[in-house]
Parts: C-alpha cells; sequence; structure tokens
C-alpha cells in the first residue's frame, strides 16, 4: 500500500463519524490508525464497499515480493486493512454477520493459496515431487478444518489446518528427498508465513492440532496413511471434526481421492444414532473443561453457547448424512435451514437457533474487536461492558445481559431436548428405571402382575430368545443395548390393549433389529419412544409388521411434532428431487431413496390416522398424492436413464383408474394405470414401451429397501393381449369404438397423475367426450345390472363384508357410474372427478335421484370405507354387529338399486 499526501491526522480521524465509531468501540482499530494514518484514509474510502476476494488479491499483486520475508509483510498489511474496514463497517452496521464471517474466510483463502504458491515454486536443488505410482508432480492439499471448512470464520480465528498429500515418491531435483521431507518444508514455510507474530501481528494464528495424531504426529500425510489412520486410530471426535474439513487447494482429481478416502469414515451407510452418545461426551469433556477453568461466561463453549448450536446440526449430520447427501454441508447456518426444511427439526427451533446463533456470533465479533484478541469470555470492566451494548444496540449492560440470557436459555433447552440423557427419559408410568432380569427363570409372577394374560408364555419367549443362535452371535455391544432395552419394553407393552400379542410384536421387531446397533441405540437413547412404538404396536398388526419390514422408520418416532406434521407434497417433492440427485449415476441408491421416502410419508400418514388427525378422505387424498408424487419421479428417473431417447422430455403420461383415479387410495392399494403418449416419432412406440417397463420396474422392483407398489395394467385397451403403451389417437378410438360398457365404467374414476400436462389434457378431453356420450338408457341398465350380477358371482353379498354386500360399496359405485354414463351428456358436471360422495350430491341435486337416498348412499359410503380401512389397518374382523347400525342407510340404497335397475 503505497503512502498518500493527504494521510488523515487524529483529528480527521475523531472528525469522521465511521471511523470515530469504530475508534470508540475497537482499542485495536485505534493502534492501527494511529500508526498508519494512511490506512486511515484509505478505510474511509470505502467504507461503503465489502472487501472482496478479487480486492485482496489485487493489493497483493500490487506490491511485488521477492522473498518470504516481504510476503510476510504483505500478507499482514492485507490483514490490517481487510479488519479495519470490517470493523468499520461492522461497528456502523453497514455489514451482518455472513459479510463478516466470508470476508475472514475469503482472507485465509487468499492467504493460504498466495503462500502456497509462493513456497511451491520449483527448486533447482530439490526439483518437484513426483509420485511414485502416477509418475506425475504432486501438489499439497491445505484442508480447512473448523469455521474456516465451513466458511464461517470469526474475526480474529485462529485457523486449523491439515496437510495431505496424494502419493509418497520422490522429487526429482539434483538432490532427492522423499515427498514427505519436502512437503514438510512446504507446510513449515507456509506456516511461518501466514501464523508467525512480528512488528505488525500475524495473519492467522495456525492450529495443526487436528491432524493425524495431533501434535505428537507428522506434519504432513499422505492419502495411504492418513487411510490407514483412519482405519485404525480415528476416533469418534475425529468424524466430528471432518465433518466441516474442506480442501482448499489441490487439483480436482486430488481433492477427489481425499473425499472419497474422508466420506465413508465420517458418514456412516445407515442411520447412525451411536453419534448421539459421543457427541454427548464430547460436549461433557468440554464444559467440564470450560468449568475447571472458570468460563461459563464463555459464549462459545458455556452453556448455551455457540458450540451447543453446532453440536445440535451436527449430531444430525452425523447420523442422516450416510443416507442424504444433502445433509453434509459444512455451515451452521445452512445445515439448520436444511434439517428444517427436511422436517428433521421443527420450523420454530430453527428459527430461535438461527436467531441466537447471529447474536451470539455478532457479541463473539464484538468482543474481539476490542483488543484483536481471541476470546470468548464477556468483558469484565464496565467500560468494555458498555462497549459492547452499546455495539449490540442496547441501552446498558443490563438491558444487553438479558437479551443475551435469553438466547443462551433457549439454545440450552433446544440442546437438552436433543442431546437428554437416556436415563433422564423416564417414562409415563414408570416413577423409576424398570429394573429386573428379563433372562432369568421366575418372573412369571412379575409378568402377570404387569397384566399379561399368558405370563409364562412371554417368560418361554424371552428365555427362548437368549438360547437363541442369534443372540448369542450378537456384537457385544448389541447384546448390551438389547439387554438394556428389555425391562423397560415389557413394562411399556403391559400399558396397552393386548398386551401380550403387543410384546410378541414388538419382540419380533426386536429380532429384526438384532444386529443393527444404530436402531438398538436409537431406542436406548431414545426411550420415550417405547411407548410411541408400543401404542402404534398395540392399535395395529399392518403397522407393526410394516415397521418391522422398514425399521429405518423408528426414526420417525422421535418426534411426534413431525410424525404428525401435515404433508405438503410439492415442498417434499422438492426435497425429494435433491436427494435423488445427489445419487447421480448409482440407479438403486435412488430407488432405495424413492422407496425411504414413500415408507417415510406412509408411516407418518398412518400415524396420524392413528392418533384421529385425519378424515378418511383427507388420509386417502394424502395417499393419491403421495402416489402421483412417486410415479413422477419414478417417470422422470426412468428417462433419465433410457438410453437412446431422441428427446428431452417425454410426451408420454400415466392415467390412474380405480382407486388411484378417484383419490380413494388406502394404506396396501395397488396401483391401476394405463400408459398413453402423443409423439410423432417414428420410434416413438418402441421408446416408450421401453420407458414403460423401466417405470413398471422402478415401482415393482424389491431393493433391500423394499417396494413401491404393487400395479396393475390390464385395464389398458385390450387388456392383457393389448400393447403395453398407446397413443392418444388409438385410446381414443379404441374408447370410441370397441370399449366394453364397463370400460366406460371404470373411466368415470381415471385421471390424469403423472408425465406430460399436454398429453394428460388430451385424455381428459377424450374421457369427457366419452362419458357425454349419448346412451340407451335401457341397454346401460342391463349392461351395468350384468356385470353386477357376473361380480356377485364370485363375490357372494355376504352380511359381513362392506364391499359386496346388498347396498353396499360395490353397489354404491355402480349407482354413481351408471349415473355419470346416463346423464352426463345433459349433466356434464357429473363429468368431475370429485369422488364418490360429492358425485351423489350433484346427482341429487339435478334431481336424477331423491335428495334423501343420495344422503343416505353418502353416509353409507362414507362408513362403509371407513370400517374397510379399520378392519385393515387393525386386523380387527368385521361382523354384523358393527354394520347393523348402518342397516336404514343400506336399505335405502338398495331401494335405490332397485328403482335404477329394475329387474
Amino acid at each position: 500500500m503505497h503512502n498518500r499526501v493527504n494521510d488523515m491526522t487524529d483529528d480527521q480521524i475523531a472528525s469522521h463519524p465511521q471511523l470515530a465509531a469504530a475508534q470508540a468501540h475497537s482499542r485495536y482499530v485505534q493502534r492501527l490508525f494511529l500508526c498508519k494514518p494512511t490506512l486511515a484514509q484509505a478505510t474511509a474510502d470505502q467504507i461503503d464497499h465489502v472487501f472482496t476476494r478479487e480486492q485482496m488479491q489485487a493489493q497483493l499483486q500490487s506490491q511485488p515480493y521477492h522473498s518470504d520475508e516481504e510476503l510476510s509483510l504483505q500478507l499482514r498489511l492485507l490483514r490490517q486493512a481487510v479488519m479495519a474496514r470490517l470493523i468499520a463497517r461492522e461497528i456502523n452496521g453497514l455489514s451482518d454477520l455472513t459479510e463478516a464471517m466470508h470476508t475472514i474466510s475469503d482472507l485465509a483463502e487468499v492467504a493460504i493459496e498466495t503462500a502456497l504458491a509462493w513456497v511451491s515454486q520449483a527448486d533447482e536443488r530439490f526439483g518437484q515431487p513426483i509420485g511414485e505410482e502416477t509418475g506425475t508432480v504432486q501438489q499439497l492439499i491445505v484442508v480447512g478444518m473448523g469455521k474456516l471448512g465451513g466458511r464461517e470464520l470469526n474475526v480474529s480465528s485462529d485457523i486449523d489446518l491439515i496437510f495431505i498429500y496424494p502419493e509418497d515418491g520422490e522429487t526429482n531435483g539434483r538432490r532427492k528427498i522423499s515427498n514427505h521431507e519436502y512437503f514438510v518444508n512446504i507446510g513449515k514455510r507456509l506456516i511461518r508465513l501466514i501464523g508467525d507474530t512480528d512488528a505488525n501481528g500475524f495473519v492467522f494464528r495456525v492450529d495443526m492440532r487436528l491432524r493425524p495424531f495431533g501434535d505428537s504426529g507428522p506434519l504432513v500425510s499422505s492419502f495411504a496413511a492418513l487411510e490407514n489412520y483412519l482405519l485404525t486410530q480415528g476416533r469418534e471426535w475425529e468424524r466430528y471434526a471432518w465433518i466441516k474439513g474442506r480442501a482448499l487447494t489441490g487439483d480436482e482429481p486430488s481433492v477427489k481421492g481425499l473425499m472419497d478416502l474422508i466420506t465413508p469414515f465420517v458418514y456412516r451407510k445407515y442411520l447412525d444414532y451411536g453419534a448421539y452418545h459421543s457427541m454427548r461426551e464430547l460436549h461433557s469433556q468440554i464444559r467440564r473443561e470450560v468449568e475447571r477453568k472458570d468460563r461459563l461466561e464463555n459464549i462459545k463453549l458455556g452453556p448455551g453457547g455457540i458450540r451447543e448450536i453446532e453440536f445440535i446440526g451436527q449430531v444430525f449430520q452425523l447420523i442422516r448424512g450416510g443416507r442424504n447427501k444433502t445433509l453434509r454441508t459444512r455451515a451452521t447456518q445452512e445445515i439448520l435451514a436444511l434439517l428444517a426444511d427436511q422436517g428433521n427439526l421443527p420450523a420454530t427451533t430453527v428459527a430461535e437457533l438461527q436467531a441466537a446463533y447471529i447474536f451470539l456470533r455478532d457479541v463473539e465479533h464484538r468482543i474481539m474487536y476490542l483488543d484483536d484478541a481471541q476470546t470468548q469470555m464477556l468483558p469484565s470492566t464496565a467500560e468494555d461492558q458498555q462497549r459492547l451494548a452499546r455495539s449490540m444496540g442496547f441501552a446498558d449492560w443490563p438491558e444487553f445481559k438479558a437479551a443475551l440470557e435469553a438466547h443462551r436459555q433457549i439454545v440450552s433447552s433446544h440442546f437438552e431436548a436433543v442431546f437428554l440423557q437416556p436415563d433422564q427419559n423416564t417414562l409415563e408410568g414408570n416413577e423409576q428405571e424398570v429394573q429386573i432380569d428379563t433372562f432369568s427363570e421366575g418372573n412369571t409372577p412379575y409378568y402377570q402382575q404387569l397384566g399379561y394374560q399368558n405370563p409364562a408364555d412371554i417368560e418361554r419367549r424371552l428365555l427362548a430368545m437368549q438360547d437363541s443362535g442369534k443372540y448369542r452371535q450378537m456384537p457385544d455391544r448389541c447384546r448390551r443395548r438389547l439387554d438394556a432395552i428389555l425391562p423397560n419394553l415389557i413394562a411399556t407393552a403391559a400399558q396397552f390393549d393386548k398386551p401380550d400379542a403387543t410384546l410378541t410384536r414388538l419382540l419380533d421387531l426386536l429380532d429384526a433389529i438384532s444386529r443393527r446397533e444404530s436402531y438398538l441405540a436409537l431406542l436406548a437413547e431414545h426411550p420415550q419412544t417405547l411407548k410411541r412404538l408400543a401404542s402404534l404396536y398395540s392399535a395395529s398388526p399392518w403397522v407393526s409388521e410394516y415397521l418391522t419390514r422398514h425399521p429405518i422408520l423408528l426414526d420417525e418416532l422421535l418426534d411426534i411434532r413431525l410424525l404428525h406434521q401435515e404433508p405438503e407434497w410439492e415442498k417434499l417433492g422438492r426435497l425429494l428431487r435433491a436427494e435423488i440427485a445427489e445419487l447421480a449415476d448409482d440407479v438403486e441408491a435412488r430407488m432405495d431413496c424413492l422407496r425411504h421416502f414413500q415408507h417415510t410419508q406412509i408411516f407418518r400418514l398412518v400415524s396420524q390416522d392413528l392418533a384421529g388427525l385425519l378424515p378418511l378422505e383427507k388420509l386417502s387424498d394424502h395417499l393419491s398424492d403421495l402416489a402421483d408424487l412417486i410415479l413422477n419421479v419414478a417417470l422422470e428417473q426412468a428417462w433419465k436413464d433410457l438410453p437412446n431417447k431422441h428427446r428431452d422430455q417425454p410426451l408420454f403420461a400415466i392415467i390412474g383408474y380405480g382407486k388411484l383415479g378417484g383419490k380413494e387410495l388406502g394404506f396396501a392399494s395397488d396401483l391401476d394405470i394405463v400408459y398413453l403418449y402423443n409423439d410423432a416419432d417414428a420410434n416413438a412406440a418402441d421408446i416408450y414401451a421401453r420407458l414403460a417397463k423401466r417405470i413398471v420396474n422402478w415401482l415393482t422392483s424389491t431393493t433391500s429397501a423394499g417396494q413401491l407398489y404393487d400395479i396393475d395394467l390390464r385395464l389398458r385397451p385390450n387388456g392383457s393381449s393389448g400393447l403395453l403403451v398407446s397413443t392418444i389417437e388409438a385410446f381414443e378410438q379404441y374408447q370410441q369404438q370397441s370399449a366394453w360398457v364397463w370400460e366406460h365404467q371404470a373411466i368415470t374414476r381415471a385421471r390424469f397423475c403423472a408425465g406430460d400436462a399436454q398429453v394428460g389434457a388430451s385424455f381428459e378431453t377424450i374421457r369427457h367426450h366419452i362419458l357425454c356420450q349419448q346412451r340407451n338408457i335401457p341397454d346401460l341398465q342391463a349392461e351395468v345390472l350384468n356385470m353386477r350380477n357376473k361380480m356377485l358371482e364370485t363375490h357372494p353379498a355376504l352380511p359381513s363384508d362392506v364391499k359386496h354386500l346388498r347396498g353396499g360399496i360395490v353397489d354404491i359405485e355402480f349407482i354413481v357410474q351408471f349415473l355419470i354414463l346416463a346423464h352426463a351428456a345433459q349433466i356434464p358436471a357429473l363429468t368431475a372427478n370429485s369422488g364418490n360422495i360429492a358425485l351423489l350430491d350433484t346427482a341429487a341435486q339435478h334431481n336424477l335421484i331423491d335428495r334423501q337416498a343420495a344422503e343416505h348412499a353418502r353416509t353409507a359410503y362414507r362408513e362403509l370405507r371407513r370400517l374397510q380401512h379399520r378392519h385393515r389397518l387393525t386386523g380387527k374382523e368385521l361382523n354384523i354387529d358393527m354394520i347393523a347400525p348402518l342397516e336404514p342407510q343400506l336399505t335405502a340404497v338398495h331401494s335405490l338399486w332397485q328403482q335404477l335397475f329394475p329387474e
């Protein structure tokens, strides 16, 4: 920075309101401006502008350097310029936390890149380091850890670095040395350039203790040495540290190679609930250290401090990041936003944590601005307390302290909610944790006292579990987890209806997950989930079988607020597509991702259903919306992978029939679908046939994550003997000229579900025209009646069969279909795909049927579907007594049937 003639005097600085405000808060700025009036003028000139990365590079390039000493000076002068402007901008309210963090992070990255380029210049004596495997020149990869890795450095931060190089080998100069020795020398020079303190201060304090083996380890490591260390020595806290690890230098292949080593160490393939324990232990160590040094006023490490917010985000990353690549971000605020967006934390919780993070980081910066000291301790002198309070916008210290404590208490409460010790999670109804040896004989009286109907059977089941080969071959950690869970599980299951069946189902679950420590850790870490689990297993054998088949869904039990949150399908679709996009070309991983998503949404909906939060019609709407989303994504993915396709987007649509078409899906419904396309390309038929087969594969294949749906394609033109896909023209021609009446009945409950909207609109137009055809009423009556009689031959009208009994579900559906086909030509409103209940009302409004008869049919349809749904979910057999209250409605429906179809 060259001298200016008009350097600012002390009086000029004092009369400049923005510089004066900066000096009033920061003694560091006072000293800078006193020694460097040129810097004061430059700061005044540029105070309205962010100090960009490009400006930093330009300043370094403006002054040539020919030695380590000259570069060292330029780097320190750059830091002074950046700090002066940043402090002045922030104290005057011209910047925010994001600018401060990114500006300092840019400074660190520019300094490291510049210093590394300087010290890595080819040396005549040693030459360049050459890899022994590839024979190529090796480069030092400088990894930024901690806040530098997350681009969220604080203003007086040290920087945590790790030095890595890809391959061992030796240099190619006159004097050959090993690559390791070469990079050690490079690393030492780099540290001196940035970290040494002289008359102009330092650029950044450099901390190398996060490298393998810490202070006692070598300064640099090869890929091979790093991989060996992580496999044999890597500890849990290092997984946490490497979450933020980011390569600041190195070519793309080398950086990718490094991340390929690190990623499986940090992120486990499955949900990793053991992370709770290790993170809790790490936090306890930090807290003990803070208390030992009497630093409870430390806003970073003290209660409710910055570290607790970081831990909340990072424990979710460790648990879920193996499956969900979108969570592998490094910045705290970004990960918190993602956790809210993906429903892992309530939005209100994240909003409070975000507000606290910004407040605490702003306080941290203003403390550091006082003397450019690396401290997070609140000031102890009244003068500095007042400076800090004013800089944060408060009138005095007590007012500031009250706001600070409010934020810290909120953070502490959220931290404790996430990291609550298992022994603090007492179960309702249990004053203390149950203490019993579940694998000893003689517990029958205890089980009887709890309320089990067959306590001896319970004891035999538990003893058989202990004697099983599976139990004996379990890893010790899994066995200890299982032994710890069982007593509370037994006590909890006894609190619900059918305790014997409930416990038996729960033991089946434990048997299924017995070798998966992560799931056992979830139940051990969150024993409060046992009550939710037992409630579901007691209420529904279908749910218990579903959850036992997909134990990954146990995670959903952790937060009842999220479990019972009504789905927002547009938002969920965006998240699903983003997660799948992260999986690139791994088809099986993408298929698994789609299955995990569908299973999660079904489990959430069934939990809401059992809790009485969703009317049946709303539940069916959600299940249908879910199916539509799955069909759309499956179509998109199948098209993405299809070879030899001729366009970016297919002119192809999926039409839903039956329960999918009528938006009346249940939890175990299959999907009746038809494929249509409208594409003049000569190869379109072959291309879309291949696409259709791939979609079937996406939907029906059983992967490690299970299956999506059973699908039925027999409603396509000409049924099973017809083409898998049809053009719009062929479909219309078939419907006009060849379709049976029952196929027109089917199309009353058909709708566009997925794919190209224009093809979907063409289908809806055809559907409308078909339904609005003029028909001979007596002939139509005879055809519908004949079809119903054929169904009765294979499905007799048993009085307990809600679907086929006279006046039941099928009769009502046939009535509605007949009314549509008979009268839509005069009453187009009947073609609306609004469901049978709404269409009965439409028919009554147009005097096609008696209003009271319509209301009886509506009530019967709604209640019979509810009974059918409950039967499938709870396993309770339907009987005449359950249906008896509907006898008046069933009689009215049967009378209506006889009016419409006189035999």
